[in-house]
């Protein structure tokens, strides 16, 4: 006899990635506000918030920043920024 009491048993998960792992975050100005924004390895944006929340803190323990984000490979990825808000901000390569 079956022990599901007439409800049919789940099949097994399929256990797959949803999303990919972001590398890098940039901590960078913008009117007047600093936003820290997730980027892929791809400089795809997949997040963004407020640079004063304890995640970046987390995020950022034990790394070392790179100052400004103005080679060509941020170029598409930051293009709603000045050149002196790319320039003055901070790039952290995560460990992943």
């Amino acid at each position: 006899m079956s022990q599901s009491f007439g409800g049919e048993t789940p099949r097994a998960h399929n256990q797959t990635w949803h999303r990919k792992v972001a590398r890098y975050l940039v901590l960078i100005e913008s009117g007047g506000v600093v936003i820290a924004r997730l980027f892929l390895d791809s400089r795809e944006l997949v997040g963004e918030f407020d640079a004063g929340t304890e995640e970046v803190a987390q995020l950022t323990a034990g790394l070392a920043p790179v100052r400004g984000a103005t080679g060509p490979e941020w170029d598409r990825a930051l293009e709603g920024h000045s050149a002196a808000e790319r320039s003055a901000a901070e790039v952290y390569a995560l460990n992943v």
